[in-house]
Order: C-alpha cells, then sequence, then structure tokens
C-alpha cells in the first residue's frame, strides 16, 4: 500500500513561484508514474505533468509547459513540481498521483492511477 503526501501549496501573486511535493511512503518501483493532476471549479481534472519514477519519461501540458518542472528524488521517494511564472488560470486543487503499473502511454486516464494525494489549493491572484 502506498500513501501520497502533498504539500507546498498557497496563495501567489501572478509571475510568482511556488514548488508541490508529493512524498510517496510505501514501496514504490521505478517504472511506477506519476501525475500532477488539477482541477478548477466547475472543470474537469486535467493532466498537468507527469514523469515515471526514474525520470525517464516526462510529459508536460502545453499550458505549463517552460513554466513548470517535475523533479523526482529518489532517495527521498518524493516528486517536485515546480511552477513558474503563475497565472491566474493556473489557480486550481492540484493532485499527485501514482500509476503502480507503469502505463506511461495511459498517463492522460486518471482512472490508471491507483494511488492518489490529499490534494494542495494553489490560488494566484491577478
Amino acid at each position: 500500500q502506498v500513501q501520497l503526501e502533498e504539500s507546498g501549496g498557497g496563495l501567489v501573486q501572478a509571475g510568482g513561484s511556488l514548488r508541490l511535493s508529493c512524498a510517496a511512503s510505501g514501496p514504490t518501483n521505478s517504472n511506477y508514474v506519476m501525475g500532477w493532476f488539477r482541477q478548477a471549479p466547475g472543470k474537469e481534472r486535467v493532466l498537468v505533468a507527469a514523469n515515471n519514477l526514474s525520470g525517464t519519461n516526462t510529459y508536460y501540458a502545453d499550458s505549463v509547459k517552460g513554466r513548470f518542472t517535475i523533479s523526482v528524488d529518489k532517495a527521498e521517494n518524493t516528486v517536485y513540481l515546480g511552477m513558474n511564472s503563475l497565472r491566474p488560470e493556473d489557480t486550481a486543487l492540484y493532485y499527485c498521483a501514482l500509476d503502480a503499473r507503469g502505463r506511461w502511454s495511459q498517463r492522460y486516464d486518471s482512472s490508471i492511477y491507483w494511488y492518489w494525494g490529499q490534494g494542495t489549493q494553489v490560488t494566484v491572484s491577478s
């Protein structure tokens, strides 16, 4: 059983930066896929970034490409989402999620992720 603990959200002005953390406890494997999803009020949950825990595959949605960076601390079993040049449209509840079967090609599908963090709010003011 894996548990995910998120931290790092908050309120920031447009143009500012935040870094989200997702610490995994329990057994993990380098093939596992970690996804960062966000859900704004009244909208669907969407994948904004993902990688596998080995760091060999990385994905960014077009809306965050060049501004967000996903990274892995293997020793700490922690995945980070660095967010720069934040915009009001980045305001959402952010979730990390883990796919324990390494289904990289299906990373966009939230149903493949067995484990979810509790969510952390990111609010960007204009």
